[in-house]
């Protein structure tokens, strides 16, 4: 029998889902991130130093877990549990938030009626994740805590923010994991932790309000987890970060938003996502030299490991380029006298691929 294999289908369904998800960047620093193993990884994310973009296969992947959520709830429920999904106050997913909104997330729901409990009136914080056979094996070997960090951090985040103190607050969560292979179950029940619940609230204040990029977890760019990082050739290599308000030197991260020092005013999300034209790279983000910066004038100037130097700023020209038109030239033309020729003889900019149709660019 000949097999017919139909990848052309394939690779349209996950177009569209990929065309689908082109949604912008997550607003807030995420509790389901915060237990992360590096800092500076979860600054640059909360700066927007690069969008991910997921493939359409992870994408499914994505949406088996979200679709995940809603059998498990049904399943608790024809099990006696009392579970909501669901705030009754805004008929949305239970959020909560912090740090005047820059950091926090939403609650998979919160259950009751627990027998392990010393009370089964007590409601726990409920969280639903999905597994692979080989993560499912190691969870139930080590626990949620050894095995899975960022996802006990999560929890403990959330049980935090349920509450001011622990008379009002919920102290335990039901973890609840599904082997995508085999669909067995794994429950654990967690504990609130104050002490690690503080040091995770005091790693998300700083990384929503420093100025520059904190540590990093290696200085080894061929460690594994650095090679395979979403910002590795930010962190380790020579890549430009993207351009918004979140990477501009005059942007500040305040309570409850985010400030434009310069202009003096307050940025919305699509004002940020947008910048200006005299969006300034903040020189933490540029890797190379800076030598010389004017205030007055509006640029900064760097020198680059060969000696060429450039000026980042207006007005564009002679070796002064826009922070758009440096995400859009290749390094080896920044700072050359043929390409600051051209594109003084013909009122030119550089132009990055993503705006090459449009008539106007941003």
């Amino acid at each position: 029998m000949v097999k017919l294999h139909v990848a052309g289908t394939a690779d349209a369904v996950y177009r569209a889902l990929e065309e689908g998800a082109k949604e912008g960047p997550r607003a807030h620093l995420g509790a389901s991130v915060i237990g992360g193993p590096c800092d500076r990884q979860l600054w640059l994310s909360f700066r927007w130093a690069r969008q991910e973009r997921h493939s359409g296969r992870v994408l499914r992947l994505f949406r088996r877990g979200q679709n995940e959520e809603a059998e498990l709830t049904k399943d608790l429920r024809a099990a006696g549990y009392e579970v909501m999904d669901l705030d009754p106050g805004t008929g949305e997913q239970f959020r909560f938030e912090a740090l005047g909104g820059h950091f926090g997330g939403s609650m998979d729901g919160i259950i009751r009626g627990i027998p392990e409990a010393s009370g089964s009136d007590k409601w726990h914080v409920l969280e639903y994740k999905t597994h692979s056979v080989k993560s499912f094996a190691d969870l139930k070997k080590n626990g949620v805590e050894k095995s899975k960090p960022q996802h006990y951090a999560q929890v403990i985040v959330y049980m935090h923010l349920s509450g001011d103190t622990n008379e009002s607050r919920m102290t335990r969560a039901l973890y609840i994991a599904v082997c995508k292979d085999n669909d067995e179950l794994y429950v654990e029940r967690i504990k609130y932790v104050n002490a690690t619940a503080k040091k995770l609230m005091a790693r998300a204040e700083r990384i929503v309000y420093s100025d520059d990029p904190l540590e990093r977890v290696s200085a080894d760019p061929s460690w594994y987890r650095c090679k395979w990082c979403h910002f590795s050739e930010h962190c380790h290599g020579s890549a430009l970060p993207a351009v918004s308000c979140r990477t501009c030197v005059h942007v500040t991260a305040t309570e409850g938003g985010w400030q434009c020092e310069r202009d003096t005013k307050s940025l919305d999300y699509d004002a940020q996502r947008a910048a200006c034209v005299r969006h300034l790279f903040a020189p933490h983000l540029v890797p190379y030299l800076r030598i010389n910066t004017s205030s007055e004038e509006g640029w900064v100037e760097y020198e680059m490991d060969d000696g060429r130097k450039f000026r980042n700023g207006l007005p564009p020209g002679d070796g002064c380029y826009t922070s758009l038109e440096l995400t859009g030239l290749d390094p080896k033309l920044i700072g050359d006298k043929g390409m600051d020729e051209i594109r003084a003889e013909f009122d030119a900019h550089v132009v990055p691929s993503e705006f090459a149709d449009l008539e106007e660019i941003p």
